[in-house]
């Protein structure tokens, strides 16, 4: 049984999913990974959720203020052994009822065309391309996705 936890940056279960997020990254952008790094910095007051598979971190996201209505959806994560079974999804969708909560309309994100697990969940949770905003524009292995929120 999945069970999620909302919390914030500081949470330890959320470091140690960052960490290793942050290693299967460097292998999936190769050289491109320092780019992308510079954007993944998290504040104090982003809002995080953890995935938890008895006492087990197996999965994480966050979102962060984007725009006065809209949220920019960071650091998604899970476990190898975990992927396939839903968990990203709900983690999603946790996100989303959270920013509906803080009164936000939209969200957006970017990922890598070297990430095609992620690019396939975005598109069945409703997620629509964009183009590329901020400093992804003009980045081709940058894809930016963006989904309105419900009232």
């Amino acid at each position: 049984m999945i069970k999620l936890s909302r919390t914030d940056t500081t949470d330890p279960a959320f470091a140690e999913l960052v960490r290793r997020l942050d290693a299967d990254l460097a292998e999936r952008d190769g050289a491109d990974h320092a780019f992308y790094t510079q954007f993944n910095s998290l504040d104090r007051g982003t809002h995080v959720v953890v995935a938890y598979a008895e006492a087990e971190p197996v999965g994480c996201g966050a979102i962060k203020p984007f725009a006065t209505d809209a949220v920019e959806v960071k650091r998604m994560f899970v476990d190898p052994a975990w992927r396939g079974r839903g968990v990203a999804t709900r983690v999603l969708r946790e996100l989303e009822n959270w920013a509906v909560e803080l009164g936000h309309a939209r969200c957006l994100l970017e990922t890598g065309r070297r990430q095609p697990e992620a690019i396939a969940l975005y598109r069945k949770l409703g997620y629509a391309r964009i183009d590329n905003y901020g400093p992804y524009a003009g980045v081709e292995n940058s894809l930016c996705f963006g989904k309105a929120l419900r009232p």
